[in-house]
């Protein structure tokens, strides 16, 4: 086993048992997708490709968030427009990154995943989450949507969930999330079950661990490398929008958005039209 590098560092790296261990720990913006996170990520994974020591990738998050998706705060500090297309190319890399590696992904959740980090997330060969935790595609509310990261949503997503879910922008739980495809399972003990499936995994060669995943991963990759480049740009694209621009800073001061209409007043039994009445 090697020990955990942390210092300074907001991705941990470490090698346990013949698995590495990614953990995203920047708790100060909820491991939020900054140009830090994401190059100390790809620099874990490729670590991880490189060593032969290791079978597969556990990756984790300290704090109650696994990924809070992108950082907006680095995104309103710099030009919109031509910060979103070097954090749209980071993701796009991170995202293949996952998939192609020759080796398994685990994700072991115990908190909140949001936007980008749901991404992630799907990238995964394999995602456990505890009971706890919380998912939610908040982009359609700062005037965005998850252009890239449904390259790796929409394949594990049941559809109809994709529809409510990509749209309305509201959290769901655990059960949920396992009950449409987002994550393998839900449990009250992600620590255990997790290491419950490194034990599986070790029974598996190198070899026929990396030639299963290619099969899982195939029609997943086929589609990225079709989509990836028009989605980038359509992302990009509206970075710099006036109402991406408003989402983003209503979000930043607590606010609702100026497009937001607040929902309308419950009225007291019998106060107004009965449902199906026309006034």
């Amino acid at each position: 086993m090697t020990g955990p590098e942390t210092t300074g560092r907001v991705v941990g790296y470490a090698v346990e048992d013949g698995f590495a261990v990614l953990t995203l720990d920047s708790p100060h913006n909820r491991n939020a997708i900054s140009s830090r996170l994401v190059t100390e990520l790809q620099e874990g994974l490729d670590r991880a490709a490189a060593d032969p020591r290791v079978r597969g990738v556990v990756l984790t998050h300290t704090g109650n968030t696994f990924c809070a998706g992108a950082d907006l705060k680095e995104a309103v500090a710099a030009d919109p427009a031509a910060a979103a297309d070097i954090r749209t190319q980071w993701m796009v890399r991170l995202l293949r990154s996952i998939l192609e590696l020759p080796k398994p992904v685990i994700a072991k959740v115990d908190g909140n995943v949001r936007a980008g980090g749901m991404g992630l997330l799907a990238a995964c060969d394999i995602a456990v989450a505890g009971l706890s935790s919380s998912f939610a595609l908040t982009e359609a509310r700062l005037g965005l949507a998850p252009f890239v990261i449904s390259l790796t949503l929409l394949p594990r997503m049941a559809p109809r969930a994709a529809d409510r879910y990509f749209l309305t922008g509201e959290k769901f739980d655990a059960d949920t999330a396992e009950r449409i495809g987002l994550i393998t399972l839900a449990t009250n003990d992600p620590d255990a079950r997790v290491s419950e499936l490194l034990d599986e995994l070790r029974e598996g060669s190198p070899q026929g661990l990396a030639e299963s995943k290619r099969l899982t991963t195939a029609g997943i990759l086929a589609e990225f490398d079709r989509s990836a480049a028009e989605l980038a740009v359509r992302s990009g694209s509206f970075f710099g929008s006036d109402e991406v621009i408003e989402g983003m800073t209503a979000f930043l001061q607590r606010r609702p958005p100026n497009w937001a209409e607040p929902a309308p007043a419950t009225s007291a039994p019998g106060s107004g039209p009965a449902e199906g009445s026309a006034e």
